[in-house]
């Protein structure tokens, strides 16, 4: 009797795996688009190259734990399937927003929640941790960019300062006597912070049973990247320091991180290794008694929730497809706004600086002027937002920090009372040549974001209220709005801004409104 339970439990597996390939291979097709982008990010970014390594990872954890999967009786779970449209829905919501960190998370998610759905929870126990490893998948991270590098610099210059070298700093940039330095996005250290992160769990896993010294080796796989990214960047410095820039310079420091790095991680595993558990993952279970042949479940039930999986995950891709149909993507004519007459008059001067927006569907940048006073306005409006030119994008910025041109020096935010009546926020960015340049050249930056009509500050803000809209059929139109003055002409750059908010944001918005409508 007992080999007859065998033997059909292992049939019944074999479909399942089949299935399971079937499924898989299905979610991909239909969710390609989300899984595509996926893939480009990992080439082309350092940062998420580690990804390619997850899915054989996830493979090989679970084949370890065949045998005790394999105990199991594969049971489907129906109810398992409105967990997986609510996580579909949240697909959509991603793509119509335009956030692809959000869509990827979600396409993760269906795919971990089709093993309980199809092979039932006792067996999917045994494959928690592979599926939870899985979300390495989804390239997510850059968002702690900008806190990343102030720490680095705060660290940095403090060190520095303790050490007995001068230092003169803005933003994220800092003069020595021996040169001048900038802590750039490759100086953050998000891409230690996630591989360290990554390879640490896998090493808690598979050293430790301890739940307690899994969570405790997972808290020091993410402090020990930020502190060591932190000395490295003052060794760094101060290797260059003291061999007046022959050493630790150009591309070198960044090979000098990377050896750091990993010696670092060599030492943080061989420490760790002193308290690993031997006999983690016991992979052979065949003394496991046998279920009875009814708990393995009617193939006629197993095919229909299979079934019933695809059509959940084909619905919120045909509704997205529906929504999208009824937009009319008509390229935006975008016209120059008129502010004000006979006070603000349409400059014929290049504007001295161009905010770092990707790919706008239409732009408007000019200068305005009024009694000796300039200001500067661009105007970037996206329509039918992808990838590659969306509003609200990691890509976006004012600033970037790799710009040679321009630092951010202080941020920050205000309300302005409009002459019409109510106000508007607007995010501020006060802006500075480099430290090494010999020209003192400031400005003032005041950026707002107008989503179909509304303005907001706040990028998820701003993504949320595009979903909503388009959710009502009224398109993903969106612009970003900035202000710019420099800082020297009469009067202090804030008032003229102000000023020009005050006689010019109706001008502005009905030139929006007019550019949605007109189609």
């Amino acid at each position: 009797m007992s080999n007859k339970l065998t033997r059909v439990q292992s049939s019944t597996w074999m479909s399942v795996v089949w299935a399971s390939a079937l499924q898989l291979f299905a979610a991909l097709s239909i969710y390609y688009s989300t899984a595509s982008v996926m893939v480009e990010i990992w080439s082309r970014s350092d940062t998420f190259a580690h990804c390619f390594l997850v899915p054989p990872i996830v493979l090989w954890l679970v084949w370890r734990r065949r045998d005790e999967i394999a105990a199991e009786p594969p049971v489907p779970v129906p109810w398992m399937l409105i967990p997986m449209l609510g996580v579909g829905l949240l697909w959509m919501l991603g793509n119509l927003a335009s956030t692809n960190a959000v869509s990827q998370l979600a396409l993760v998610l269906l795919i971990v929640l089709l093993v309980p759905t199809m092979v039932g929870f006792r067996a999917t126990k045994a494959m928690l941790f592979p599926l939870g490893f899985l979300f390495f998948c989804v390239p997510v991270g850059e968002f702690l960019l900008p806190s990343l590098m102030t720490a680095t610099a705060d660290f940095t210059v403090t060190a520095l300062r303790l050490t007995g070298i001068p230092v003169f700093r803005e933003g994220n940039q800092f003069v020595i006597p021996s040169g001048n330095w900038s802590v750039v996005e490759a100086c953050s250290g998000v891409r230690y912070l996630i591989a360290s992160l990554m390879v640490g769990l896998l090493f808690a896993y598979l050293n430790y049973r301890s739940l307690r010294r899994r969570w405790i080796f997972a808290g020091v796989s993410l402090v020990v990247p930020i502190l060591a990214n932190w000395l490295r960047a003052y060794f760094i410095v101060l290797l260059g320091h003291l061999s007046n820039n022959k050493l630790a310079a150009g591309a070198d420091h960044l090979i000098y991180g990377w050896v750091f790095f990993g010696i670092v991680i060599l030492l943080m595993f061989m420490i760790g290794s002193r308290w690993s558990e031997p006999d983690l993952e016991p992979s052979v279970l065949s003394s496991a008694p046998s279920r009875p042949v009814s708990s393995i479940g009617s193939g006629g039930i197993r095919w229909r929730v299979y079934v019933a999986a695809l059509a959940v995950l084909l619905i919120p891709v045909l509704v997205l497809q529906e929504l999208v149909s009824r937009e009319d993507n008509t390229p935006p004519r975008l016209g120059v706004p008129s502010i004000r007459p006979g006070v603000w008059a349409v400059s014929a001067a290049t504007p001295a600086w161009t905010p770092a927006f990707v790919n706008p569907s239409a732009t408007v940048n000019r200068v305005y002027v009024a009694d000796g006073r300039s200001v500067g306005l661009y105007l970037g409006y996206y329509r039918q937002q992808v990838a590659g030119g969306k509003l609200v994008s990691s890509k976006n910025s004012l600033v970037g920090s790799n710009d040679k041109e321009w630092i951010a020096i202080d941020t920050g935010s205000r309300r302005i009372a409009l002459t019409s009546g109510g106000e508007i926020e607007v995010r501020t960015v006060r802006m500075r040549r480099p430290p090494a340049s010999s020209d003192p050249t400031s400005m003032v930056v005041w950026q707002t974001y107008w989503v179909n009509g509304r303005y907001t500050t706040g990028d998820a803000a701003a993504k949320a209220w595009g979903a909503v809209y388009r959710l009502l059929g009224r398109g993903d139109d969106g612009a970003v709005v900035v202000a710019h003055a420099i800082e020297g002409e009469p009067g202090s750059s804030d008032a003229r801004l102000e000023g020009f908010v005050r006689d010019g944001l109706d001008s502005i918005d009905a030139q929006l409104r007019k550019t949605r409508d007109d189609r």
